[in-house]
């Protein structure tokens, strides 16, 4: 039940944001690998098995895994149950954040499109947005934070899910309303405003949970000036860009 089996984990899974935890301050990385690892969990629920009730089960045991740490009873034997559940009872982050998140993964196990555009920023703000505001609030964030901090998370979340676009596709989802060139740059332009509301804003305390999403910004302008990006999988940064831009975060520049 050791932080660093998380760590490993975000790791081997989601290597994006293992580089923005190691760039976090070391006293900020314990509770940042605990979070990232339970998304993993909850992202990957879904495409494990082509049984969708064995999916939704395996989401709902995270869900009962937050539910029971909330209720303050033990936690089960899990390298990331046990130190999430330790964040949950002691009173670090909000379980219903959690709950929320695990909640929104469900999409991923059908094939159904969003029902509209609320529903795709639903999702986004329960599971991205959901996120960075988790890790935030286990880093000290008060609740005048939130609204900032979920801008950060939703656009990054954006940007991801659109990166995703091709993959989704290949495996019969419907990720998007409207695919057209025009309607992907202004969805991604959307993102660009919401970052542009709360840009300067943030708190000293959530920073180290904003580094995760200092590609949004450029990912997304990407898309707005090249939308076809996003059909051809082509959404990519340089490495200069990538570096630079993981630097300004680590620094607290978000």
């Amino acid at each position: 039940m050791s932080v660093d089996a998380c760590a490993a984990l975000v790791e081997r899974g989601d290597p994006e944001r293992f580089v923005a935890l190691m760039a976090a301050p070391v006293a900020a990385r314990g509770p940042l690998a605990v979070l990232y690892a339970y998304n993993l969990e909850i992202a990957r629920a879904p495409w494990v098995t082509k049984e969708a009730m064995i999916a939704e089960m395996r989401l709902q045991w995270w869900r009962d895994i937050v539910a029971e740490a909330a209720a303050r009873k033990p936690a089960r034997a899990h390298e990331v149950a046990g130190p999430l559940s330790a964040l949950i009872t002691e009173g670090r982050v909000d379980a219903t954040v959690l709950d929320r998140m695990a909640e929104a993964r469900r999409w991923d196990i059908y094939s159904d499109a969003f029902a509209d555009e609320a529903a795709l920023d639903g999702y986004l703000e329960d599971t991205a947005a959901g996120l960075t505001w988790a890790c935030a609030q286990a880093l000290g964030a008060d609740a005048g934070a939130e609204a900032v901090v979920r801008g950060y998370g939703w656009a990054m979340g954006l940007a991801n899910f659109l990166r995703a676009v091709p993959a989704l596709e290949d495996r019969g989802r419907i990720p998007l309303l409207d695919g057209r060139p025009d309607a992907v740059a202004a969805l991604a332009q959307r993102g660009l405003d919401r970052l542009a509301e709360v840009r300067g804003r943030v708190p000293t305390a959530a920073r180290p949970a904003l580094i995760a999403c200092h590609r949004a910004a450029p990912l997304l302008a990407q898309v707005v000036r090249e939308p076809q990006r996003v059909a051809d999988g082509a959404m990519e940064l340089s490495e200069f860009t990538r570096r630079w831009g993981l630097l300004k975060a680590a620094f607290g520049r978000v």
